[in-house]
């Protein structure tokens, strides 16, 4: 992948392409103005060791969460991020907490983990404690913080893009929008709503500066790629909103590191939104209570059935960023993390309906505001 040079092909107007040296300013022509972006045209070692450490954290999280589920403790579904870490762990440590504005879907735990949420708050989530962020009214996955700058996860596929649009725009209003970037994950499934047409069209007028991510896993719970468009890339699409396209091997730890960097940092610097689509398989069904059988033996011996854990994992240690004893000292600290959060969580009361009042005003700072 030549991820060290901007063309043409992944960015929306004129590029005037560059050496490999770094860092480097490069100069685009974007809708009648001209913006000089400075861009690092090369792999930080930093980063990428910040990437791959909330890859492992995430995966040895949700392992758990996936054998409390089959253990009958969890309720509910229980959506694994396997296969997909590399492409939303770029996407939250490439993000400024308290500062910018993350959308997760249901596979983001490695973007959650690396934007620096805390395993006990999902795992809170995950068992019903009423100490969660979401105080267990809603469970699982659709846990956030909106006041930190965490969008709650929302099922109906393709709406995060709008509301990361309205909270951007409301920024903009109010005049605190300077450096600050939205970005969303949504699935290649998602693509096809209107939500997400709708959201994607706003941000495009809106010049607001948006990243968006789409993980195309092959299948939309079992649909497949075939079945769901028929333009020959996803990324096509991003010409016709008028909006920069990225695409970049999913698999790749690399690859989505700098590629979707890239992306976030053009739209901090006033490049408009953009697109970045990754190909990968998720490695495994739509969800732990789906076998994912309906998937080909073909696609999943296919590059894009690689575990981009692995594929990280040499990668760092082929240019020395990290060492087998290093990375066991993560695993293992990660282990303890995971183990002291389930000890946690499961000791926590559940919500009794009897003491809690249900109102959306039972906050004070509401009950305040209506007095």
């Amino acid at each position: 992948m030549n991820g060290l040079l901007m063309n043409e092909k992944n960015v929306c107007g004129t590029v005037k392409e560059r050496s490999r040296l770094a860092p480097q300013s490069v100069e685009m022509k974007y809708r009648d103005a001209y913006l000089t972006v400075i861009f690092t045209m090369g792999q930080t070692k930093e980063h990428a060791r910040k990437v791959y450490q909330a890859m492992v954290r995430s995966r040895l999280l949700e392992m758990k969460f996936s054998s409390l589920y089959k253990a009958g403790q969890i309720v509910g579904g229980v959506y694994l991020g396997k296969g997909q870490e590399a492409v939303s762990a770029s996407v939250g440590a490439r993000l400024e907490p308290g500062k910018d504005i993350f959308a997760p879907l249901i596979r983001d735990q490695a973007g959650r983990t690396a934007f620096g949420e805390d395993m006990l708050d999902a795992t809170r989530t995950y068992l019903g404690s009423a100490q969660g962020p979401m105080k267990a009214r809603d469970g699982n996955i659709h846990r956030g913080r909106p006041s930190e700058g965490v969008v709650a996860m929302i099922s109906h596929l393709g709406s995060s893009l709008s509301v990361v649009g309205g909270m951007l725009k409301a920024r903009e209003i109010q005049g605190k929008l300077a450096g600050c970037v939205g970005a969303t994950c949504i699935g290649d499934g998602a693509t096809s709503t209107g939500s997400f047409h709708e959201g994607l069209n706003y941000v495009a007028v809106e010049k607001l500066p948006v990243v968006v991510v789409v993980a195309n896993n092959q299948f939309a719970y079992s649909t497949p790629n075939s079945k769901q468009y028929a333009c020959v890339d996803l990324i096509d699409r991003a010409q016709g909103y008028g909006v920069a396209g990225h695409s970049v091997d999913g698999t790749d730890m690399l690859a989505c590191a700098e590629t979707i960097a890239k992306a976030v940092d053009t739209a901090r610097a006033g490049g408009g939104p953009q697109m970045v689509v990754a190909k990968l398989l998720r490695l495994g069904g739509h969800g732990e209570h789906d076998d994912g059988s309906y998937i080909p033996e073909e696609i999943r011996n296919s590059t894009y059935g690689r575990d981009c854990i692995e594929v990280g994992k040499q990668q760092l240690l082929e240019k020395g960023w990290l060492s087998e004893e290093e990375l066991t000292e993560w695993q293992e600290a990660a282990k303890m993390e995971v183990q002291e959060a389930v000890k946690t969580a499961q000791k926590e009361a559940g919500p009794n309906p009897y003491n809690e009042d249900w109102s959306a005003l039972a906050e004070s700072r509401f009950k305040e505001a209506h007095t």
